[in-house]
């Protein structure tokens, strides 16, 4: 019994040496960003892209990349990691930020790391953290970025030449075989891919009709769809491949304006797949589209149908703004979701509406042109 007490107390000691040791022991930058991105995962519950783009800026040097071949800088774990984080000073991160300019890396992208590093230190310093003194960050100049390009998109009849080369097919180039030979296709294949392309073709006009997000597209479920009364139920989204909560964890409502309509009950008209729960847009099987692979198509579409460059995201961009030609900003935000006025913002100038060109003559006093009087 003795023995056993004696042993016990040892214990118990060497656990409280142990533990007053990590308490005294300064935490790293390493384990504070660490604690950060485990609190934003589990309790802020972050979408998976906005962790996924954190977890690659505080990623440590020579880490793989997620897609590819290359491989991490891991600047920020390269010079900060093993470094106590109460002990970096200001000086410190400007120095580094600068090491950054000096890299040639973008401003936008210069920001992004003071940004990351900004926030893991406001998380390191809340008392039920780890109680540092100050956020060195603060201090540092933020890098003036250029204004964001101006917005091109889609006029209407862009959309639906989009949609079409996507539906006839054309974007598909020959499947050969080796030597060069075309490989022969069942029918069974044959009706499978055109029925794919179809459903691509109204994909795309879903997107430029509605200005759903890729990612609340691809998780729209028939249950979400009512088409008698002309709307859709935004209540999901797509990132970073798992499906989660909308981007701004808000449902919303989309009105369905007539060529979004007949899409949708274009694509209700399948043999299969058309239940509550079932993906509006899906795979052969009823699984959820491969964002990757239709970005890819929806490139090869584009470029079959001799269209301009505009990102697939330019679709929603195109919704927005042929939508804030019509009507106020207020409106504009609800259509698109977007948590803030400003963002909407952006939309109202995209392209000049012709009511604005009137405004204009009329108060520097410009009469109607002469074919116009004759017409």
């Amino acid at each position: 019994m003795a023995e056993l007490i004696a042993e016990h107390a040892a214990k118990a000691a060497r656990e409280d040496r142990e533990e007053r040791a990590r308490r005294e022991r300064p935490v790293t930058f390493r384990e504070v960003a660490h604690d950060w991105l485990v609190w934003l995962s589990s309790v802020k519950q972050a979408r998976a892209a906005t962790l996924r783009d954190y977890r690659s800026v505080l990623a440590e040097p020579g880490t793989p990349h997620a897609r590819g071949d290359g491989r991490c800088e891991g600047r920020i774990m390269a010079t900060f990691g093993d470094m106590p984080a109460a002990n970096i000073k200001t000086a410190d991160v400007s120095r580094f930020l600068r090491t950054l300019d000096v890299a040639g890396l973008s401003p936008r992208n210069v920001n992004k790391h003071r940004q990351v590093l900004s926030s893991v230190f406001s998380y390191g310093q809340r008392e039920d953290t780890f109680t540092l003194r100050g956020n060195p960050v603060s201090a540092t100049d933020k890098r003036r970025e250029l204004p964001a390009a101006a917005l091109d998109f889609y006029e209407p009849e862009e959309v639906e030449a989009l949609a079409g080369s996507a539906a006839d097919g054309a974007h598909r180039s020959e499947a050969r075989g080796r030597g060069g030979k075309v490989m022969d296709l069942s029918p069974e294949e044959v009706e499978a891919r055109a029925l794919e392309d179809a459903q691509d073709g109204e994909l795309f006009r879903l997107l430029a009709y509605t200005g759903l997000r890729l990612g609340e597209a691809l998780a729209l479920r028939w249950g979400d769809v009512d088409l008698a009364g002309r709307r859709l139920m935004v209540q999901r989204a797509v990132s970073g491949g798992v499906e989660g909560p909308t981007k701004g964890w808000q449902v919303r409502y989309v009105p369905l304006a007539d060529p979004a309509h007949d899409a949708l009950v274009r694509l209700q008209a399948r043999r299969d797949f058309t239940g509550a729960e079932d993906y509006v847009v899906c795979g052969r099987v009823g699984g959820r589209l491969d964002a990757s692979a239709l970005w890819k198509r929806y490139h090869a579409a584009r470029k079959a149908a001799g269209l301009r460059y505009v990102k697939l995201h330019g679709l929603r961009h195109g919704a927005g703004s042929l939508v804030a030609r019509q009507t106020n900003a207020v409106f504009v935000q609800n259509f698109l979701g977007h948590a803030k006025l400003s963002t909407t913002e952006r939309y109202m100038h995209a392209k000049a509406r012709p009511e604005d060109v009137e405004r204009l003559n009329l108060a520097f006093g410009v009469t109607a042109r002469e074919d116009e009087r004759a017409a």
